[in-house]
């Protein structure tokens, strides 16, 4: 598991614990966080991500370990005096307060003239695409302008780590999906790191330079999101992040025989618990197997199957494909493309898989 950043580190977590009474709500937290890096804290709610992202905000303390930011030990440090900033999920906006006023709300008490605050405020408002909006009323922006000047009214002092607590969850898909590309493009562009906090696998996949899954106060895996989707170094973390197939197999000394796909030999790298024997189980992702048309060719292996469900997206299309030698169906998933039919429930069809696709686990 991949804890260090190759990036020079701002952000250090150290042993970090937190009880609330007899509840444990972090274990053990050790990782480090890159200077200019978009860090993902990925995981079902309760799993500790929030009050891990409060901890280093300073607006939770913790009850063991130490927290550095930029190398110095943050223990005791206020929230104020942090290098940090927060964008949290509800924005709070001040809807009395116009546009301006909201963004330049954190400057009220600095040693600035009354130009230099305005221009500030105009910089942050241009650096979210919000130029034109300063003197419109809060009250009257959309739910995805409101998120942009809560990022500028958080960007504007100019700090160091940006820790956001599901800033998106609120918005619509397709706003969500456009405030994930603006929230790429402008972290890239201002060049400080951001701590994101979220329950969407999607979301932290396509955002991120790296992503820590966490379960029940732990980290269960912290790596990029192509080794996390591709190699997930558990079943649970394989289970959560995306779409996986479970096939159960066993292991011996030969190689590992799957249910409806036969025995194969498979590389250290397809065993993240190590080398595996009796009883186990294999994943494969639905864009791993794909549905042979009449003419084409498996370029690894092939077996046969029955369509059990159909459902169709538009760009793509989803099976569930009942193999021969397997009681569960799998989930594969087809692009539509011109002159590829939409195949019905019930069709046989032949499907090729590749066994370097697949990732064994225990159990």
């Amino acid at each position: 598991m991949s804890l260090k950043t190759s990036r020079e580190p701002l952000i250090t977590l150290s042993g970090v614990h937190k009880y609330y009474g007899d509840y444990h709500a972090l274990r053990d937290i050790t990782a480090e966080i890159g200077a200019g890096e978009f860090f993902s804290l990925l995981g079902p709610s309760g799993c500790g991500k929030t009050t891990l992202l409060r901890a280093i905000a300073g607006f939770e303390e913790i009850s063991s370990g130490v927290i550095s930011l930029s190398g110095k030990d943050m223990a005791g440090v206020p929230p104020n005096l942090r290098p940090t900033n927060m964008v949290f999920q509800s924005y709070a906006i001040f809807p009395h307060l116009s546009v301006a006023q909201n963004v330049g709300f954190g400057l009220r008490r600095a040693k600035m003239s009354a130009a230099e605050k305005s221009r500030a405020i105009g910089e942050a408002l241009e650096m979210v695409g919000l130029g034109s909006y300063g003197g419109r009323a809060a009250h009257a922006l959309s739910g995805g302008q409101r998120q942009r000047v809560a990022l500028a009214r958080a960007l504007i002092l100019k700090p160091k780590v940006l820790l956001l607590d599901e800033p998106l969850s609120a918005l619509d898909r397709k706003m969500r999906e456009e405030m994930q590309v603006e929230l790429m493009k402008l972290q890239r562009e201002v060049g400080i790191t951001f701590v994101l906090v979220t329950h969407d696998q999607e979301e932290a996949l396509v955002m991120s330079d790296r992503i820590a899954v966490m379960f029940e106060g732990e980290i269960a895996q912290l790596d990029d999101p192509e080794v996390l989707y591709r190699r997930p170094a558990n079943r649970r973390v394989a289970d959560f992040i995306g779409v996986m197939n479970f096939l159960p197999a066993h292991a011996t000394g030969e190689g590992v025989s799957v249910a409806g796909l036969g025995t194969m030999a498979l590389e250290p790298a397809q065993m993240p618990s190590g080398p595996l024997s009796g009883a186990c189980s294999v994943g494969l992702r639905p864009e791993t197997l794909s549905i042979l048309y009449d003419g084409e060719v498996a370029r690894s292996r092939e077996t046969q199957g029955v369509i059990d469900e159909v459902v169709y997206y538009g760009d793509m299309t989803y099976y569930d494909v009942r193999l021969e030698g397997a009681e569960a169906p799998v989930r594969i998933s087809m692009r539509n493309v011109v002159g590829r039919d939409v195949l019905d429930v019930g069709a046989r069809t032949r499907v090729a898989w590749d066994p370097r696709a697949i990732v064994a686990f225990d159990g």
